[in-house]
């Protein structure tokens, strides 16, 4: 593995995201001293947040899974996750609510779930399930090390006995084609493949590869941190902080200092100079190559993923147990796809997710009060035509008609919020309007997608959503560790297995 050479005593990470926290933890770990130079007034770049009238809103991502990977970064400094956070279970992972009415939860646990599944589908399509979460748990262990959480220096890094197993496997068949050698109940499918909405990809034509990700929510299982999303990366930044990491908040980045193949400082818009021996970028994939001044050359153009629209909404507290998050699946289920990511026009037949964070935390709302977060898959600015300053406010209201159709228990009382939607997105500097960065495509997976190195500055290293390993809370904290990695060299390696909060 390729690692930055010369001195680098002392690190400066952009951005102060999952990434770039996971960055300064680890390097601080290994005795670098570093300083986090950050465009906004916190911590938490993707993982964003919003106070409104009383509701504590968390704009970015909303489920949380591989807490190992959060054990590994408070582990660099010696600190545990509890030292910093409270992470509590949440059971079921999630509802699945279906066109025809009927629901399934979701559980980690092995028993509880084929009990659920059989009772939906049948004893048949239950010991299917017990099969494909054996064939999961395979696919995770083989996969982890050798290639999620794997610096590559090139394509031919590929080439090990891991490969061989993980073709064995059937990993380079078509997800949702793998899926049914175990269930070929259509709901079922449903719950082991809508994943493919974070990759990018069809399931149909998706590589099974990246059925990992389906292991990661419905056998790793799903968390919740007390006080909201956010309150993991301001953990992160307070043990970094306590670990000596420096800070500097509200300060854009506008350049880099160059002496040769070297950067040697970073300039930013507040007229402040942080002289380093490396530098890890955390930036936007355009941001990233304007302070590089350069934009690597490919074959292909890069491909964004879907986009969505995020609807924040305060309402009556619910009276019955509801779970933390709902999955409410449309009908047109493989139109969805199509329109979304083919036509990139909006869903005629809506999926949803739900999320109530006052499940997991009361005091994110006023009392008497439940937060919801319904989140719709929409198609990015690049592949879109939707004209969304004309047709988002009308899009709003059918997205919460619809919860209030499926979950007439949840939206008694509704007031709007905050909405973001794909436009908006891209105010914010995200390219093609999506907050899930590249799609994960072959070509843009592993040693395919923008490397960590630069080619032709020899320390600088990147970090964040659109290079290796790619999207997500998991792939984010361990984006940091591998920038960290390219420039300390490994120091220690994580022994791939099921989460240490796993019960089988």
């Amino acid at each position: 593995m390729r690692v930055v050479g010369g001195k680098t005593d002392h690190v400066v990470v952009v951005g102060a995201g999952l990434a770039g926290l996971s960055a300064a933890l680890h390097l601080a770990g290994r005795g670098r001293a570093v300083t986090v130079v950050e465009r906004g007034d916190f911590a938490g770049g993707r993982v964003g947040r919003r106070d409104i009238d009383g509701y504590r809103l968390d704009t970015g991502p909303t489920v949380l899974t591989m807490p190992d990977l959060i054990d590994e970064a408070f582990a660099a400094v010696g600190e545990t996750t509890s030292d910093r956070l409270q992470l509590d279970t949440v059971d079921p992972s999630y509802r699945a609510v279906f066109a025809d009415g009927a629901s399934l939860d979701v559980h980690r646990d092995r028993d509880a779930m084929a009990a659920e599944i059989e009772r939906l589908a049948g004893p048949q399509q239950a010991q299917g399930y017990l099969r494909l979460r054996d064939w999961l748990t395979r696919l995770y262990e083989v996969e982890f090390d050798g290639f999620i959480a794997a610096n590559f220096d090139s394509p031919l890094s590929l080439l090990t006995p891991q490969l061989a197993r993980l073709a064995a496997l059937g990993g380079f068949r078509r997800w949702e084609r793998v899926m049914k050698r175990f269930i070929t109940d259509p709901r079922l499918l449903r719950i082991f493949t809508f994943q493919a909405l974070y990759a990018g990809v069809p399931p149909q034509r998706a590589l099974a590869v990246y059925a990992v990700i389906a292991y990661m929510d419905t056998v790793a299982g799903v968390y919740f941190p007390r006080g909201g999303m956010r309150a993991l990366p301001d953990a992160m930044a307070a043990a970094a902080s306590d670990a000596g990491v420096e800070f500097r908040y509200g300060a854009t980045v506008t350049g880099l200092d160059r002496r040769g193949d070297r950067v040697t400082a970073v300039t930013t818009d507040t007229g402040e100079r942080f002289d380093a021996d490396a530098v890890i970028l955390t930036t936007e994939l355009p941001d990233t190559y304007r302070l590089l001044g350069r934009t690597p050359r490919r074959l292909l153009p890069l491909r964004p993923s879907p986009s969505a629209v995020v609807a924040h909404v305060g309402c009556r507290a619910a009276d019955a147990e509801l779970p933390h998050h709902h999955i409410l699946f449309g009908d047109a289920w493989d139109e969805t796809f199509r329109d979304i990511i083919d036509d990139g026009v909006l869903m005629r037949d809506p999926s949803l997710l739900v999320t109530r964070p006052t499940a997991g935390d009361p005091t994110l709302a006023p009392d008497g009060r439940d937060l919801l977060y319904i989140l719709a898959p929409a198609p990015n600015l690049v592949r879109g035509n939707v004209d969304w300053k004309s047709v988002g406010g009308a899009y709003t209201d059918n997205m919460i008609a619809a919860v209030n159709a499926r979950l007439p228990q949840l939206g008694v009382d509704a007031e709007l919020l905050h909405v973001v939607n794909p436009a908006d997105w891209a105010d914010q500097g995200m390219v093609a309007g999506t907050p899930f960065a590249l799609a994960h495509t072959f070509g843009q997976t592993g040693p395919f997608r923008p490397a960590n190195l630069v080619r032709g500055i020899d320390n600088v290293v990147l970090a964040g959503s659109s290079t290796v390993p790619g999207v997500g809370v998991p792939t984010a904290l361990l984006s940091g560790r591998l920038a960290a990695d390219r420039i300390t060299g490994v120091t220690s390696r994580r022994v791939a297995t099921h989460s240490r909060r796993q019960t089988a």
